[in-house]
């Protein structure tokens, strides 16, 4: 026997379930009730005010999408910018005889889509990908171009190199794969949006045109904002906050730490700074089959809170003088000790890094771990020295595989109506 009232009965004719009322959308219909509750949608004749009510403008559930980044600047996003969730890095080589026009030319296209897209606009013309990030808006994304030594000896301009951007030292735990490392250009994609990151990494492939082709390529991801009840320093697939220790825009050496001065050598690279770029897998089975007192002992810190086991919290300074029992509080090769200031003659880099998982291994381990990106005014002060003491004795390291590996030289930002590297292209 029907429940339905004839009132229920004129209402479904007028607008079947598979068909909101005009003015209505699916998405908005479905933003209601999750608003209003399951309860909600059971009020049989209530429903008809229910619809009613969705008629009028309805309250954004976020402004996460309305996060807008400048593209132009001194500096060029996406280095002290906030993380994003979802991040893409890629490289690219220059074709044979696209020389230094054709780099300019590609620069320019480049910098034009950045702009308009972390406007949150479209690019004209441009099909692929363009209805993929449409309902979004800027969502937080940047776009950060660099340069590797390869685009020097392609571009004619080997003379105007910087020093810093001599090849990385090799290490014994580098495991690199040579054709997922180096590359002449560089570009870092973050956005706390996956599809507008995607469109963004999709339309510069496509404007590269025969100018360049693409080398490498990896896609990675952090918490999304908001998914705390507030801000933490982020975790790493170990499961260990990460990033503690890095400098902070507020700490009195920072600038001088990330930044190439503005009156720096060479004058091109004013305001820039240098990302070091490492795809680092963990070996999360044999880590996760590690006591949690033992993984602690590892890294130097609590796993709860990221407190160093010297005491404190995840903020207090970790105390590597600090005894318990006759032994230090701070494991001789504990992580945090190896790669402190205090133990590398202060050499220190901004850590803005993504997790990544590629699928399974032929042995069923993950192919996971950390797109490590590592900004610094002088990689040969900065990451050099810091991962040859790692290199030596950090008790992480048979946890990990450094699997690729690139070092870029990214220039200042762009002004009003410039192009990310003109000074070097055109001065």
């Amino acid at each position: 026997m029907s429940t339905h009232t004839s009132t229920d009965t004129d209402a479904a004719r007028q607008h079947p379930v598979d068909e909101p009322p005009s003015g209505v959308t699916r998405r908005r219909l479905l933003g209601t009730a999750g608003a209003a509750g399951a309860a909600g949608l059971a009020v049989g004749a209530g429903a008809s005010a229910g619809w009613a009510a969705t008629r009028s403008e309805p309250e954004p559930l976020t402004s996460l999408g309305a996060t807008r980044v400048p593209f132009h600047g001194t500096r060029q996003p996406g280095i002290t910018t906030p993380l994003q969730a979802h991040g893409h890095l890629a490289a690219f080589d220059l074709a044979p005889g696209a020389g230094r026009t054709g780099a300019a030319a590609l620069l320019r296209r480049w910098s034009s889509a950045a702009e308009r897209l972390m406007a949150g606009e479209p690019w004209p013309g441009e099909r692929a990908g363009a209805d993929v990030g449409r309902d979004a808006g800027p969502s937080s994304l940047t776009v950060t171009f660099g340069f590797g030594r390869g685009f020097f000896s392609r571009t004619g301009l080997r003379s105007r190199m910087p020093r810093e951007l001599a090849p990385l030292p090799d290490f014994s735990s580098d495991a690199l794969d040579r054709a997922r490392s180096g590359g002449d250009l560089w570009v870092q994609i973050g956005a706390d949006d996956g599809l507008v990151a995607f469109q963004a990494l999709r339309l510069l492939q496509r404007l590269a045109g025969e100018a360049a082709r693409l080398r490498w390529q990896f896609s990675g991801f952090n918490r999304s904002p908001g998914a705390t009840a507030h801000p933490t320093t982020m975790r790493n697939l170990m499961g260990q906050l990460d990033g503690t220790n890095n400098p902070k825009p507020q700490d009195e050496e920072f600038d001088e730490r990330v930044f190439v001065p503005g009156d720096g050598s060479p004058s091109w690279m004013a305001n820039g700074s240098y990302a070091v770029f490492r795809r680092i897998r963990m070996l999360l089975d044999d880590w996760d089959a590690e006591p949690l007192r033992d993984q602690e002992r590892v890294i130097g810190r609590r796993k709860s809170d990221g407190a160093p086991l010297s005491g404190g919290d995840e903020d207090t300074a970790p105390d590597l003088e600090r005894r318990r029992g006759g032994s230090p509080a701070i494991a001789a090769d504990a992580h945090i000790r190896v790669a402190a200031p205090e133990t590398n003659g202060g050499a220190a880099m901004l850590r803005r890094s993504f997790s990544f998982h590629d699928g399974f291994r032929d042995d069923g381990a993950p192919d996971a771990g950390l797109l490590f990106v590592a900004w610094q005014a002088d990689p040969l002060r900065g990451f050099v020295p810091v991962q040859r003491k790692l290199d030596r004795g950090d008790a992480l390291s048979r946890f990990l595989r450094h699997e690729a590996s690139a070092l870029f030289a990214v220039p200042g930002g762009a002004a009003e109506g410039e192009y990310v590297g003109q000074p070097l292209l055109e001065g």
